[in-house]
């Protein structure tokens, strides 16, 4: 058998010329205890943490491959939630930017992220209409709550009460109590999509955004603030008396759809609503920290600005209200009696929410995020569709505010995207235009390095020397700009339509352009006197003109410089002599344009990408089609071959680069990164790095390794992978009592989940084996009246010795917090009678009581009817009730004692220095400081 071909290995190097994209949403976070400096951003599947004030990258918090669609910091400011496409959330560390905790539990992508007051709880909405509560410190789910009918919009933890309010596009806004886990009203009042959502007013107020220009605001009333004070806690909640409910319903009219008026926590009347001055939806609305200051935006660049007064400024507007009625009445009236029985003055929603101002941006605004400091200053920072940050800042308090734009982030990427890009003779610096910009960077370090403005680019190349570079554009012209100093040297109309194609010659001595008005055309370099100096500089000089039938879409020099290919709209490729333009060969087949070609180093075969989602691989000496692949699953854009070889790379609208090999008609590799079609790519002239651009604005380095690929290894990882996906997607098992489709759990069946289940089987066969071992042992050395030497088991020697039943506990201790219901939720009832009695053994030594409880309990609910009905099991359950209730006393016990310890240490802090602990320490610390810097400026100005 003859050696199989080696090919090497190309990896995903570098995302880069992407500032922000669209899907997620932007958000401040707290860095070396700086506020309003720092910014979360999305970007394809990684987060990139930008400082504003710099305006550089300074962390970048790895994804993996599904795309980012939710970000939310916790409220201390040390971790980042992050919600994926694939309903996938992972909590990060702003310290370290690793991801330790994973939460697996939506089907589809996570809409909405919200922590509670203490970031220990995590609410998350997604497309697949289910809202789920996570436990952060325990990292595992808590419930799931059903009963919306289309994605959540928008979910919010209310801070003094256990309820959680959630929003969504079936026009639907849900209370629940977290209590129960159940719905305890359904506001009905909306006719469309409900985008967004926000507590006001310390939380008596909620005000809705829909899909028009109002936005409705809605009094909340508790009804255990209604109800007589010396009724007891849990009567309040539940019912409440006949008067007050009498007037509820009557209140209330036809909104409300609960399920029994004693269900009744709250309730809530609609007090008016408040014109927006954008005609479309509300894509995103919110409030800062403070609640003071409300922001929406619609689907244009104008965020609007609202302030809400306090009750102090509302009664003093109150006040002045009166005055002003009262002198009116007197000028009114003669008789001074009458005047104050007619005043009465009402307070109408636009004077308790204020419109501040208008923050304009410079392009459509994607989401934005407000900070509002101490001093007054209003910061919003704003992701923008075109790939761009900005941050604005104004202040609410003056008479007429302006808000300013203090920084901008454009530097890292185009406006739009990027249609053209090649590398330059030296393997480092790669050219990307798009419709407004050409930027130059440097491959190592990913930095931009030129930006030059440009017309709509098409098609590009460095000039021979590296010092120049030529752009075809859209509408038909030729730029030519110097790179050193970042000029436009000459700008040519070169065709009337748009300059779909150039190619380099290979002498590099000139070009050739092929355009929509049906002409390639040759040009040539040559050297011209410039009028502003001295020097000669480089220029362009047409030489001849081919005239063809059809629009010409690519063009391409074979090596030897004898031939010229020239793609048609025709679906054909015509080849022709260079030296005299005579027709040579005409290549037809694709039913399709060809989009893009390329010729091998030796000039033995071209291949043809089309739209038509097939490439052809042709001899290019009689013009026969040696195979046609069919490469992608949408139109083949790009397609280069790598130099000094009979490899080649394509790129399509299917998101996907793809790798073959042009002899063995083979599909390598594919290099899937991309979120979005793909419009070009350039292969590097040593052949060790490709470099793609994208529809979702990133810009794609893809590097060559030492690490040979073999075919028939990466076919098998191929299926390896798509059955893990299959394992993932297959119904999950059925509960007793429980609808097929219908979850009951926070988690959902992943790869994960399936190999830690079956490691717990394995370790339990392995106990098994080994108490059957122990006892053949004793009972081989009582036969044999003296110790005989039992053979170890090498896995539990490599844990260092221990017993069987510690290796199980050990392998429990090893399943990640997220995946252990979903992992015993798996496993066969017939391992479960033995880890039972294991179970029992552990708790009774007082190992791990909260780990096991947590299982034991959950094994008990799922296989209830097949424990209860199992004989042998009575015992073993009856010492598991009295080891466990007595163990988690024990427990309790000692977390009351540490508690108390805890208090007590607080309390002696507090009594020496005077200070609140913990929370208010620091913000007495800044206050400090503050007075003491005035206090300095004050000394400084009188001396």
């Amino acid at each position: 058998m003859g050696l199989t071909k080696q090919y090497l290995r190309y990896v995903a190097s570098a995302v880069f010329g992407l500032i922000g994209s669209q899907k997620g949403n932007i958000v401040f976070v707290t860095l070396r205890a700086e506020k309003g400096r720092y910014v979360a951003v999305p970007a394809c599947e990684h987060v990139f943490i930008w400082d504003l004030r710099k305006g550089e990258k300074i962390l970048i918090l790895q994804g993996l491959k599904q795309e980012v669609t939710c970000l939310c910091p916790s409220p201390d400011g040390l971790h980042l939630a992050v919600g994926y496409e694939d309903g996938s959330i992972r909590i990060f560390s702003l310290l370290s930017g690793e991801g330790n905790v994973t939460f697996n539990g939506h089907k589809a992508a996570v809409t909405t992220l919200k922590y509670d007051q203490l970031g220990g709880r995590l609410a998350s909405g997604s497309k697949d209409t289910d809202i789920i509560v996570w436990d952060v410190i325990n990292e595992s789910g808590l419930y799931r709550l059903k009963g919306h009918k289309d994605a959540i919009t928008q979910a919010l933890f209310l801070r003094e009460k256990n309820l959680l309010v959630t929003s969504g596009k079936d026009t639907m806004v849900k209370w629940w109590d977290l209590d129960t886990q159940h719905c305890f009203k359904t506001m009905v009042d909306h006719r469309t999509e409900v985008w967004g959502l926000v507590l006001v007013s310390e939380e008596k107020r909620l005000i809705t955004g829909a899909s028009d220009s109002e936005l409705r605001a809605w009094d909340i009333t508790y009804l255990q603030e209604i109800e007589d004070l010396e009724e007891p806690e849990p009567k309040k909640i539940k019912g409440s008396s006949p008067g007050v409910q009498a007037t509820l319903e009557a209140e209330d009219g036809t909104l409300e759809m609960d399920e029994t008026p004693e269900d009744r926590i709250l309730s809530c009347r609609k007090a008016g609503s408040i014109l927006r001055e954008g005609r479309d939806r509300v894509v995103n609305l919110a409030i800062d920290k403070t609640g003071r200051i409300l922001a929406c935006h619609g689907t244009d660049s104008v965020l609007e600005v609202f302030y809400i007064l306090s009750k102090e400024e509302i009664q003093k507007k109150m006040d002045k209200k009166m005055k002003k009625a009262r002198k009116k009445a007197k000028l009114n009236s003669c008789k001074g009696e009458e005047e104050d029985l007619e005043i009465n003055v009402e307070m109408t929603l636009p004077d308790e929410i204020q419109r501040v101002v208008n923050i304009k941006t410079s392009a459509k605004i994607k989401s934005f995020d407000l900070i509002h400091s101490p001093q007054g200053e209003l910061k919003a920072v704003f992701l923008l569709q075109n790939n761009l940050v900005e941050l604005y800042s104004l202040n609410p308090f003056l008479p007429t505010p302006q808000p300013v734009r203090t920084s901008r982030i454009a530097m890292g990427g185009h406006r739009s995207d990027v249609r053209t890009l090649s590398f330059s003779s030296d393997n480092i610096a790669v050219l990307s235009a798009a419709a407004d910009s050409i930027k130059i960077w440097n491959r190592s370090t990913l930095q931009c390095i030129r930006t030059m403005t440009c017309e709509y680019a098409l098609c590009s190349f460095f000039v021979p020397g590296d010092r120049q570079v030529v752009i075809g554009t859209k509408t038909g012209k030729l730029q030519l700009y110097d790179l050193a100093s970042g000029n436009l040297l000459e700008t040519i109309d070169a065709h009337d339509g748009a300059l779909w194609s150039m190619s380099l010659s290979p002498d590099q001595r000139g070009f050739v352009t092929g355009g929509a008005d049906k002409s390639v055309k040759f040009w040539d370099f040559e050297l011209v006197k410039d009028e502003n100096s001295t020097q000669k500089r480089l220029s362009v000089k047409h030489t001849r003109t081919l005239q063809l039938d059809e629009d010409v879409l690519c063009v391409s020099y074979s090596p030897n410089q004898k031939l010229l290919a020239v793609s048609l709209l025709d679906c054909t490729v015509k080849i022709f002599y260079v030296d005299t333009l005579k027709f040579f060969l005409s290549l037809y087949g694709h039913k399709l344009p060809v989009i893009c070609m390329d010729i091998s180093y030796d000039g033995v075969l071209i291949a043809t990408g089309s739209a038509d989602r097939n490439v052809k691989i042709w001899g290019l000496d009689f013009g026969d089609c040696h195979k046609s692949l069919f490469a992608h699953d949408d139109s083949v854009m790009y397609l280069q071959f790598v130099p000094k070889s009979h490899l080649f790379f394509t790129a399509g609208k299917d998101h996907k680069i793809k790798q073959w090999d042009a002899d063995k008609f083979e599909h390598i590799q594919t290099l899937e990164g991309h979120h979005q079609e793909i419009w070009c790519l350039a292969v590097s002239p040593s052949g060790d790095y490709v470099v793609s651009s994208s529809h979702d604005k990133s810009l794609r380095l893809w590097e060559r390794t030492r690490e040979p690929l073999i075919l028939e290894e990466e076919r098998e990882m191929q299926r390896e992978a798509e059955y893990e996906e299959s394992v993932a997607k297959e119904d999950q098992p059925a509960v007793p009592g429980e609808t097929q489709g219908d979850s009951y759990f926070t988690g959902k069946k992943t790869i994960e989940t399936v190999k830690a289940a079956e490691r717990i089987m394995e370790a339990i066969e392995l106990y098994r084996e080994e108490t059957a071992k122990m006892k053949e042992h004793k009972a081989i050395c009582k036969a044999a009246g003296k110790e005989v030497p039992l053979p170890i088991n090498p896995i539990l020697m490599a844990y260092g010795n221990i017993s069987p039943s510690a290796y199980v506990l050990e392998i429990f201790k090893g399943i990640k917090s997220s995946e252990l219901e979903e992992s015993l939720l798996v496993l066969p009832f017939s391992y479960v009678p033995d880890i039972l009695k294991l179970f029992n053994e552990f708790i009774q030594l007082g190992s791990h009581v909260e780990l096991l409880c947590r299982c034991l309990f959950f094994l008990l609910r799922i296989h209830f009817g097949q424990i209860t009905s199992n004989q042998m099991l009575v015992p073993v359950i009856e010492k598991l009730k009295e080891t466990t209730i007595s163990k988690v006393s024990q427990v309790r016990d000692v977390i009351g004692f540490n508690m108390a310890g805890l208090d007590y240490l607080k309390r002696e802090c507090e009594a020496k220095s005077e200070v609140m602990f913990f929370a208010d320490a620091t913000s007495h610390l800044e206050e400090k400081k503050r007075k003491r810097k005035k206090r300095e400026k004050l000394i400084l100005t009188l001396t």
